[in-house]
């Protein structure tokens, strides 16, 4: 059978429009696919904070580490900012208080929603009445995707050993209310219990909800 110039222009479309969806699948599914499995040792990392030190995992070995993915822009990440009841707030004054290294990460690119410079980054903390141990601006991404974190807020938990053993959301209501969070299980906070307790941490894994992070 001859094909027309006209069927062989319409093929040669379709086979590159099915290359190009093919190739955005493949790369949709390398970025968002996790490369940190709880149960095992969490992926080491260094990043530059707001006030400009670099900080690696390794620096807090023998404490509990929490990871927070944050984006000041998203309606999410504002929920539990939202003062009251400043939940996010009070649990990071409470890890400080039992000596857990609370980092907040902020992977948003250059240009895109929660992307903030160092001063800003500050101003937010400030602002905020924010307690975090340190803030990482990863604009890169690299720290973001080496946890497959997916939104904001993500949160991980991270042992004095260095293993992971919470990834997920923060708590059991994935809504942008305010008001629900005072009816939501926190499974942050209650990871950190069973760890105080030196029990295994009996929620280990949920979906996280939020905005997608920015990459």
């Amino acid at each position: 059978m001859i094909l027309s110039r006209r069927h062989l222009s319409l093929a040669a479309g379709m086979a590159a429009a099915v290359a190009l969806t093919a190739g955005a699948l493949i790369a949709s599914t390398a970025e968002a696919a996790p490369s940190a499995d709880v149960g095992s040792s969490a992926p080491a990392f260094t990043g530059t904070t707001s006030n400009g030190e670099t900080v690696s995992l390794a620096d807090f070995a023998g404490k509990t580490v929490v990871l927070e993915w944050t984006n000041d822009g998203c309606p999410f990440v504002k929920k539990h900012y939202a003062t009251p009841p400043a939940n996010m707030q009070s649990l990071q004054a409470s890890a400080a208080a039992d000596d857990v290294v609370w980092l907040s990460v902020i992977s948003s690119r250059p240009g895109s929603q929660g992307h903030v410079s160092p001063e800003k980054a500050n101003e937010l903390t400030t602002s905020r009445g924010a307690a975090p141990a340190h803030v990482i601006l990863d604009e890169s991404g690299d720290i973001g995707r080496l946890y497959g974190a997916k939104t904001t807020p993500h949160m991980y938990i991270v042992t004095p050993e260095g293993k992971l053993v919470y990834d997920g959301a923060i708590d059991s209501i994935p809504s942008a209310k305010v008001e629900d969070i005072a009816k939501a299980e926190n499974y942050v906070t209650a990871a950190l219990a069973d760890l105080s307790a030196g029990k295994p941490v009996a929620t280990a894994s949920t979906k996280p909800y939020g905005c997608a992070v920015k990459y």
